[in-house]
C-alpha cells in the first residue's frame, strides 16, 4: 500500500480530522457514529489519507483499532495541524468582522448585565456569548472560539491577561444527613478523613484546589471517586461516598437531597475575566469595562 517517497503531500484536513477521531474512539464504527459518516466511507478515508502520507497509520484487532508506530508520531502533529487550521479561520474571521465579539461563560456565573451594557454602548456590534466546560476556559480563549471569558480559577492562564471581578467563599456540601449538616461551619479537620471526588484528566492544579490537597499541614488529602462531571460529584456526595468543597455561587439551585455547610480555613474562590494577553480590540476592552464595572462581586 505504501507508496515511493516523493514531493510533501497535500493533506486534506477533512482526512486528518476523520483519522484523529479513530484515533480518539480507537473503533471505526464509534468513530464514524461522531463524525456522522457510513463506517465504510470512513475506512475510504483513512485509507487514502495513509496513502498520500505513504505510511500505514491504523491497525485493526478484535478489540478496536490501534495506532501503528507511525500513527503515534502523526496524531500530535495532525491535532496540531487541526488546531492551527482552526486558529487561522478564526482570526481571518476576527479581522474581517471588527464588529463581533463573543464572550465565554461557565455555569453558574452570570454575565448577562455586562453583556446588555456592551450592546447598548455598542449597537452596531454583534455580541455573541457561549457557555463553556471548566477545563474549556484556556482552549476557547486561545483557538479564538472565544474573545473574553467569566469564569473561577484555577485553569491555565499561559498566553491570557487574567483581572480578579470578585471573590466568593468555598462551602463544604454534604448529604443532608450527615453529622456536619446543619452546622454554622466547619474546618478541614472536620473532613480530615472524609472522601473528596477527583475530576478525570484535569488539569491537576485544578483538583489540588478543589480537593484542598495537600492540606496546610502538609497532609495530602484523602482519595476519592473518580468522576466526570460536576453531576457524577453531587450523585457521590449524595450517596453518602464522598464530600464536596465548591464555590458558594455554584450552589444555587443544589439539589434538595445535599445541604451546604459554609468551610472555615480556605482561601476564597475567585471569579475572574480572562482574554488573550495582548488583545488590545476595541470591543475586547469594552467588555472588560463592562465587567470590571457591572460584574465586581
Amino acid at each position: 500500500m505504501p507508496e515511493p517517497a516523493g514531493p510533501a503531500p497535500d493533506l486534506d484536513l477533512r482526512l486528518v480530522r476523520d483519522f484523529t477521531a479513530v484515533a480518539e474512539h480507537r473503533h471505526f464504527g464509534r468513530a464514524a457514529e461522531a463524525l456522522r459518516v457510513a463506517q465504510p466511507s470512513l475506512s475510504q478515508q483513512i485509507r487514502s489519507l495513509e496513502r498520500r502520507l505513504g505510511a500505514r497509520l491504523l491497525d485493526r484487532t478484535p478489540r478496536g483499532t490501534r495506532l501503528t508506530e507511525a500513527g503515534e508520531v502523526f496524531l500530535p502533529l495532525a491535532t496540531a495541524l487541526l488546531r492551527s487550521a482552526a486558529q487561522a479561520t478564526a482570526r481571518t474571521r476576527a479581522a474581517a468582522e471588527p464588529d463581533r465579539v463573543t464572550v465565554g461563560v461557565l455555569s453558574h456565573l452570570i454575565i448577562t448585565p455586562a453583556v446588555c451594557e456592551l450592546r447598548r454602548r455598542h449597537p452596531e456590534a454583534e455580541v455573541a456569548t457561549v457557555h463553556l466546560r471548566w477545563d474549556d476556559v484556556s482552549p476557547a480563549l486561545l483557538d479564538h472560539c472565544a474573545d473574553a471569558v467569566v469564569a473561577r480559577l484555577p485553569f491555565p492562564t499561559a498566553g491570557l491577561h487574567v483581572t480578579v471581578l470578585y471573590s466568593e467563599p468555598r462551602v463544604l456540601v454534604v448529604p443532608r444527613d450527615h453529622r456536619l449538616a446543619g452546622r454554622e461551619s466547619a474546618t478541614l479537620d472536620d473532613i480530615a478523613d472524609e472522601p473528596l471526588p477527583r475530576m478525570r484528566d484535569p488539569d491537576p492544579v485544578w483538583n489540588a484546589y478543589w480537593r484542598v490537597d495537600p492540606r496546610p499541614d502538609g497532609r495530602p488529602a484523602p482519595g476519592g471517586p473518580l468522576v466526570e462531571a460536576m453531576e457524577d460529584k453531587l450523585e457521590h456526595v449524595a450517596a453518602g461516598e464522598a464530600v464536596a468543597v465548591m464555590a458558594a455561587g455554584a450552589t444555587a439551585g443544589l439539589r434538595p437531597d445535599l445541604t451546604v455547610v459554609p468551610l472555615e480555613g480556605v482561601e476564597p474562590s475567585h471569579v475572574v475575566l480572562a482574554t488573550r494577553a495582548g488583545d488590545r480590540g476595541r470591543l475586547v476592552t469594552a467588555f472588560a469595562a463592562c465587567a470590571g464595572e457591572l460584574l465586581g462581586g
